[in-house]
């Protein structure tokens, strides 16, 4: 390889981190928050793709890709509230429930989003940092999603939230001691529902992301795996924000190497580094399933941790 290209070989995995990775960090930042409060959503992937298609919806309905990243917020607050609900009732497993909206949000998106496929909605804008290059590649490259700084924000504030404020507090203890929630008065199952329902909000920004972005279109098979993906993610960044935005860039970097090498200019091999994403996730998962190493910061509730 020529020094060209390897520039744009490093530049198409940094551009592909920040592309690919920002669905994984909002999903992520999503599934942290809801984790914290001792409930898992494995209804992500649902969440995701509905929230994917209502996004597209939106923006090509309206012609404002601004109010297509509203329309995936609110149709994955939606979906994740409903979860809360139904895990709020006597005798309801988060797990069980979890797969069965994933079902339910993908093939809501599936029926809905049939009119959607070969249309075009208006694209969310992106933020250029390859201009001090003269190479099309790296510029092309280095055009970043605008939700990018947001997803930095919120998980910014997550952690102060989680670290200094009395709501952080609260979504903490009831994820690590139901008990001690309820003897101070509160109400474990609202504060869960109200969590459950934000990580879903901010979950539907990282579907949203999907279709107003990056690939930029509306098709059945959109995340493929992303928001299950994201599960495995939380686990790794354990459970702190601040560590999802480091892991969802892995995870996008990875995602990247295939086609950052076709930018390259190299086509021998490159579509088996597509799959290096779920290889990472089955080593996350073989790692921290070990009996034999403890999950720090793995919310007591979730029975990870005992």
């Amino acid at each position: 390889m020529t020094l060209d290209q390897w520039i744009t070989l490093f530049a198409g995995i940094v551009g592909g981190a920040l592309r690919v990775g920002v669905p994984f960090l909002f999903v992520s930042l999503g599934e942290c928050l809801t984790e914290k409060s001792g409930r898992i959503n494995l209804g992500l992937e649902g969440v995701l793709v509905l929230s994917a298609m209502a996004a597209f919806g939106g923006a090509y309905l309206t012609g404002s890709p601004w109010i297509g990243v509203l329309c995936g917020a609110l149709a994955g607050a939606l979906l994740a509230t409903l979860h809360g609900l139904l895990c709020s009732l006597d005798g309801v497993n988060d797990v069980a429930t979890g797969i069965a909206l994933m079902m339910l949000g993908t093939g809501l998106a599936f029926y809905f989003g049939k009119p959607l496929i070969q249309p075009q909605a208006p694209q969310i804008p992106f933020i250029p940092l390859g201009n001090w290059s003269d190479s099309p590649a790296i510029r092309s490259a280095l055009q970043i999603n605008a939700l990018v700084p947001l997803g930095v924000a919120l998980a910014v504030a997550l952690w102060w939230a989680f670290a200094r404020t009395r709501w952080g507090l609260l979504v903490r203890m009831a994820g690590d001691s139901a008990m001690a929630t309820r003897a101070l008065g509160y109400s474990v199952s609202g504060i869960r529902i109200a969590a459950t329902a934000a990580g879903g909000c901010i979950a539907g920004l990282g579907g949203a992301s999907l279709t107003l972005f990056y690939p930029g279109s509306w098709n059945e098979g959109i995340s493929s795996g992303q928001g299950l993906i994201a599960v495995a993610l939380v686990i790794f960044a354990r459970w702190s924000p601040l560590r999802c935005i480091g892991a969802a860039a892995l995870f996008g970097g990875a995602g990247a190497i295939g086609p950052a090498l076709q930018s390259a200019g190299i086509g021998w091999g490159y579509h088996q580094f597509n799959t290096v994403p779920y290889v990472l996730t089955l080593l996350i998962l073989v790692v921290t399933c070990s009996p034999r190493r403890s999950l720090r910061g793995a919310p007591a509730e979730l029975g990870v941790s005992r």
